[in-house]
């Protein structure tokens, strides 16, 4: 495996999205069927990039923003308490190292890939009104959701580093949350499925193996919308093959981070997040740190 097919495996990971390395606590959490929801995000990642030591990269850095809208509505299916939202980001960055100790940088600005996700509770979240909502009686809830990824973002088979990542992604994952007082205790456990880049860079095929994604979190609820998260996840896979050539970048690596919500008004919160890399094996060792706007409209109670 020569270092430029290695650098391609890893680096064109980083302008996809963050995959394995999110951090999403309340992620199952029940709203009132018939709820409208929109945010505004802005998040900033930027850490080193980690390489086989044996290969000629040092000191590879790099730093991508990114702004997300997402849109969203809550319904009932089959009685039980579902939500379906669409998001897309615009990214912004840059990376730069050493290659063979001559110094390399490179700048990307432009659509990310459009993100979808529909997610249902399976046990203890019936789907309510606004009214059923307000008067039901906390219980642990199990739910399951879909993310997929389509290949909509800025994308150059000529370039190593892209935005977009040309392929497609399906996560399916399965959520526990378990409220003990004012505490939630949950775990997620999934894993994203990607099809084949046909037009890698230099006009190759990518594959990759699925990569599992695990998460853990412990949120204090002062309130409803006020809340604090200790968060934590670890991924691993993600092998990839280019043109038949296994390369040996399997990712096993985890991160802790904390999640802020603040309420804003009668319908609005802001959400402030940090998360840092613990352990890293291959890939980005990245501090990422964000903001959110949400608000959220219910129908009128009956």
């Amino acid at each position: 495996m020569t270092a430029r097919r290695f650098a391609a495996s890893v680096l064109v990971a980083l302008a996809a999205p963050a995959g394995g390395q999110e951090l999403e606590p309340r992620a199952y959490a029940p709203n009132p069927k018939g709820a409208t929801f929109a945010l505004l995000a802005y998040t900033r990642t930027s850490g080193e990039v980690v390489f086989d030591p044996s290969l000629p990269f040092e000191d590879v850095n790099a730093d991508v923003n990114a702004g997300t809208f997402l849109a969203g509505h809550t319904l009932g299916l089959l009685g039980r308490s579902a939500s379906a939202a669409v998001s897309m980001p615009y990214v912004w960055g840059s990376m730069e190292g050493n290659v063979a100790e001559q110094f390399r940088s490179i700048t990307r600005s432009g659509l990310g890939d459009l993100r979808a996700r529909f997610a249902m509770n399976l046990v203890g979240g019936p789907a309510l009104d606004v009214r059923e909502f307000a008067a039901r009686r906390l219980r642990t809830t199990l739910g399951t959701s879909l993310v997929v990824v389509a290949p909509t973002g800025q994308y150059d088979p000529a370039k190593l580093v892209n935005i977009g990542a040309n392929r497609w992604a399906f996560k399916p994952e399965l959520g526990l949350s378990h409220p003990t007082g004012h505490w939630y205790l949950e775990a997620y456990a999934g894993a994203w499925l990607f099809t084949a880049n046909d037009d890698f860079f230099g006009g190759r095929r990518r594959e990759q193996d699925p990569l599992g994604s695990f998460q853990g979190h412990v949120a204090y609820v002062f309130r409803p919308r006020l809340w604090l998260s200790a968060d934590a996840t670890y991924y691993t896979g993600g092998r990839t093959t280019v043109n038949g050539v296994r390369n040996a970048d399997t990712q096993s690596n985890s991160r802790v981070g904390l999640t802020f919500s603040l309420p804003v008004g009668r319908r609005s919160s802001i959400k402030v997040a940090w998360a840092t890399g613990f352990t890293t094996r291959i890939g980005g060792d990245f501090d990422t740190v964000g903001v959110a706007w949400q608000t959220l409209w219910l129908p009128e109670a009956r």
